[in-house]
């Protein structure tokens, strides 16, 4: 008992003394490289019912008079059999929200209310107590409030319409109160798991390396180019102060791989810093051939019994642009690329066909993206 707790004053220690450690150049804290394993959000659906609508709702949409059935049936009211009530003020909803890790009875959750139906606006309108459900069904929030709605749509007698933004989605800010936790079991699983958000075995690795040296052994090893497995003791107090000393510990991640990414939609063209090129010279000219026609009336002669023809005329002419042959030293960088298609005027379509070719001709060690 009392190594355990010397430990933990030795980590309450420690902690904040990370933040005066020096650190290399573009270095990164752990905690932005990815998340621990079960540290994370939960999605929460439910279908409910929005009131108080000005005209706005649904009408007489089956699903949302079935939902306003059951609502009303909490109340020990029931509708009488065959009767549809055209419900202009109320509408059927989604609501959706996300349920933090370590979330607790009680705590409020910000929800998203969206039509289901064919309700043009859900301003003013009010949202009935709605359960909010997980993946496994079971019921982890209850959401109740007035929306907040952006937009605005107003349409007239003739059919004219006018909308701003979208009117048939809102907010509620704290419209959700957690009603129960989600286990994480990372206070008793024999390991932590560290998953970075993008996958490098060189990052992995010196996340690894940079956990052993802070903590001065080896209870951290790279798996596989994501996730790094941490031995810890049981217990969540000593595992919330070892995380946290994790969390701030800052390393040096791998540099991206060379890329150049290419949206052919836009003509957009990004070359990142790691891309370098080879030794390769660049032609690059552009060829315009135009042809004019030009017809022509010609009469005939008088008195020759000649009939009225037409006659042809055609103009062609040839313009070539001549522009240099640029040339890339070995080892090019992503600043001599700039100013070598800069130099020849080339557009970004045109860049586009000067990087497929450098590619094709084994001049350019990069992956080339095509959006």
């Amino acid at each position: 008992m009392e190594t355990r707790t010397a430990m933990i004053r030795l980590f309450r220690f420690l902690l904040p003394l990370f933040a005066l450690v020096a650190t290399p150049a573009h270095a990164e804290r752990i905690k932005d490289l990815g998340t621990f394993q079960g540290v994370r959000p939960n999605q929460l659906t439910g279908y409910g019912i929005v009131v108080g609508l000005a005209g706005t709702g649904d009408d007489s949409l089956q699903y949302a008079t079935e939902g306003m059935k059951g609502v009303v049936s909490r109340f020990g009211l029931t509708l009488p059999q065959g009767i549809n009530p055209a419900l202009k003020n109320a509408a059927a909803v989604l609501v959706t929200a996300d349920l933090p890790a370590f979330s607790k009875p009680g705590q409020r959750l910000d929800v998203t209310v969206s039509a289901l139906g064919k309700a043009k606006s859900l301003r003013g309108g009010t949202l009935i107590m709605t359960a909010l459900r997980g993946a496994d069904n079971e019921i982890y929030a209850m959401a109740q409030g007035n929306l907040a709605v952006g937009g605005l749509g107003v349409s007239g007698a003739d059919g004219s319409q006018v909308s701003v933004n979208i009117p048939s989605a809102g907010r509620i800010p704290g419209g959700a109160t957690v009603e129960r936790a989600v286990a994480t079991g990372f206070d008793t699983a024999p390991t932590l798991t560290f998953n970075l958000a993008e996958a490098d075995l060189t990052t992995a690795l010196r996340v690894a390396d940079g956990i052993n040296r802070t903590f001065g052994d080896r209870r951290a090893r790279a798996t596989d180019a994501v996730s790094v497995a941490i031995d810890a003791t049981p217990g969540a107090e000593d595992r919330i102060l070892m995380m946290g000393m994790i969390e701030n510990i800052e390393i040096a991640p791998a540099d991206a791989p060379a890329k150049v990414i290419v949206n052919a939609r836009t003509g957009t063209v990004v070359i990142n810093g790691a891309v370098k090129i080879h030794p390769a010279a660049v032609a690059h000219g552009k060829l315009t051939v135009s042809v004019n026609e030009s017809p022509r009336i010609v009469q005939p002669a008088p008195f020759s019994q000649g009939e009225t023809a037409l006659e042809q005329s055609s103009s062609i002419s040839v313009e070539q642009e001549k522009r240099p042959m640029v040339n890339f030293k070995g080892g090019a960088s992503l600043a001599d690329i700039v100013k070598a298609v800069n130099a020849i005027g080339a557009s970004p379509a045109d860049m586009v066909a000067i990087l497929e070719a450098l590619k094709q001709a084994g001049a350019m060690k990069a992956e080339l993206v095509v959006l």
